[in-house]
Formats: C-alpha cells, sequence, structure tokens
C-alpha cells in the first residue's frame, strides 16, 4: 500500500492549536558572576521565565549545562561555569516596543546586579552581547 502525502497542515494533524511563534529567543543565565563567585541562579533562572512568560506566552528553562566564556577585558581569562538556557517561541508581533524595553530592563538588571561581563541573547539566528548595563 502506497503511504499517501498529507496536504493537512501541522496544526491539524497534530490537533494542536495555530503556530504560537517562529521567533527564537535564546537567554543564558549565567551561575557565577564575573570573578567566578556563585549567584542567586534560581533567581535570575525564575525571572527569565517570569520576564519571557509574560511578554511571549511561554518559556523552558533547561537543566544547567556547561558553558565557558573569554573576558577579554581582564586578559582574556578563560570562565567556566553552569548556565541554564532559557528558550521561548514568539510570536513577532510580540516584540512591540514595551516588550522591548520589558526585556532589555530585565537584562540589563541581570547583568549589573549579577556582576556580569556579558550577558547573551539569541533573537532569531543572531548572538547579542550585552557588556555595558544601563544604571539602576
Amino acid at each position: 500500500m502506497k503511504a499517501r502525502k498529507s496536504a493537512a497542515r501541522p496544526e491539524t494533524w497534530l490537533g494542536a492549536s495555530q503556530p504560537v511563534g517562529t521567533l527564537i529567543i535564546v537567554l543564558f543565565v549565567p551561575s557565577q558572576d564575573r570573578a567566578g563567585n556563585d549567584i542567586d541562579h534560581d533567581f535570575w533562572v525564575t525571572g527569565a521565565l517570569e520576564t519571557l512568560g509574560a511578554l511571549f506566552r511561554g518559556a523552558t528553562a533547561y537543566p544547567r549545562a556547561r558553558g565557558v566564556w573569554r573576558d577579554d577585558e581582564r586578559g582574556g581569562t578563560l570562565r567556566y561555569e553552569q548556565p541554564t538556557i532559557v528558550t521561548c517561541y514568539a510570536d513577532p508581533r510580540a516584540m512591540t516596543r514595551e516588550s522591548q524595553s520589558r526585556l532589555r530592563a530585565f537584562l540589563h538588571r541581570m547583568g549589573r546586579e549579577a556582576n556580569q561581563g556579558e550577558i547573551g541573547i539569541v533573537i532569531g539566528d543572531k548572538y547579542y552581547g550585552i557588556t555595558q548595563f544601563d544604571p539602576a
């Protein structure tokens, strides 16, 4: 018997809702500060989930990863840590000036209060590193 190709859209054959979003956001939540001291990691992961969930409908935090980043301002020192990766699929129409402003405020606050050299976020297919943080 020959298999038939389905012309139905995935939401139809899955029995799912319409696609929620196509804009991919990936946020790297650090586990340490720039000096290698542990930070209140759970606080920042929860903050990231709350921010992305409120702005874009939902987010998922994956278990801690193993990562390294090079601190060029400190002689190229390699800093190893265990960040949590938070992902979100957003409707591009939800990326309004207000949501941009609220996301920026959270990212800059995390960078400033957690004493980071860089806060990393991927939007779409581009990585953005924030190294200068807005004042409180």
